[in-house]
């Protein structure tokens, strides 16, 4: 048998590690009957704010925060017919364009890619992966969005998780909630990695604003619904245990082979 004949040993490949929570989120929230929508990264005005209710003075409409892009081969025009254009800073604008085309009832989830202008550090990127969840239909409650979220988190997470609410204020929401998961290291005693606190921030979620509702044609006296959002790299840097985002971004192979 001559050197070439030899048999040779080949690495295979694996999914990013961002590639395997994307799955997993899609897998667990398809259980509970949601389909997965996507729309486009460089997105209007009118889809990144103006239809999700933000007023027009936002702070996050300022450059500091948002990249925007100055032409757009076939650019549609926004609601005050300008061409202006932004690499969408959530994927919150995917559930305005998915329910101007689609009747209730109707649940979705939403992951992708987001940008943001801010100073790159161990839990800031200028890009990461960000998940959307909507669900409308007749007396959708906060009930339905605490029990969705809650089966969410322990599919994912485990069964020793637990959730907590927190009033707070987005403005395609309302009521508004932040939402904890109780520490995975110290189980809620108070440790480094929730601050002392026994909780973790995870997403932002509540019932969707009527005037959301009402500016897609889907009447509020009829219909409600609940949404939510999070990082989906957030969401692997606490599975995982890896305290830098950076790190799934910089091409490591000794990272990226440990998954």
């Amino acid at each position: 048998m001559n050197e070439h004949s030899k048999t040779k040993t080949t690495n295979k490949g694996h999914l990013h590690p961002l590639t395997q929570t994307i799955n997993d989120i899609v897998r667990i929230f398809g259980e509970v009957g949601f389909e997965v929508a996507d729309g486009p990264e460089v997105e209007s005005e009118y889809y990144n704010f103006d239809a999700l209710n933000v007023p027009k003075d936002h702070p996050a409409r300022d450059m500091q925060d948002t990249f925007w892009v100055k032409t757009r081969i076939n650019a549609e025009k926004d609601a005050d017919g300008n061409e202006k254009y932004v690499l969408r800073t959530h994927t919150s604008p995917v559930q305005i364009r998915y329910m101007e085309t689609h009747k209730p009832p109707l649940k979705i989830i939403v992951p992708g890619k987001v940008f943001r202008n801010e100073a790159t550090d161990a839990t800031h990127e200028a890009q990461f992966y960000q998940v959307e969840g909507l669900s409308v239909g007749e007396n959708i409650s906060m009930a339905d969005l605490k029990g969705t979220l809650e089966y969410f988190f322990k599919r994912f997470f485990g069964d020793a998780v637990r959730v907590r609410f927190r009033p707070s204020f987005f403005p395609f929401v309302e009521p508004g909630a932040e939402v904890d998961i109780s520490c995975f290291k110290c189980g809620g005693a108070g440790c480094g990695v929730c601050k002392h606190t026994g909780w973790i921030e995870i997403l932002g979620a509540g019932m969707v604003h009527p005037s959301v509702l009402r500016g897609v044609g889907i009447d509020p006296a009829r219909y409600s619904g609940f949404a939510f959002g999070g990082g989906v790299d957030r969401f692997a840097m606490l599975k995982y245990g890896v305290d830098d985002i950076r790190l799934f971004y910089s091409k490591d192979l000794r990272f990226i082979n440990q998954f």
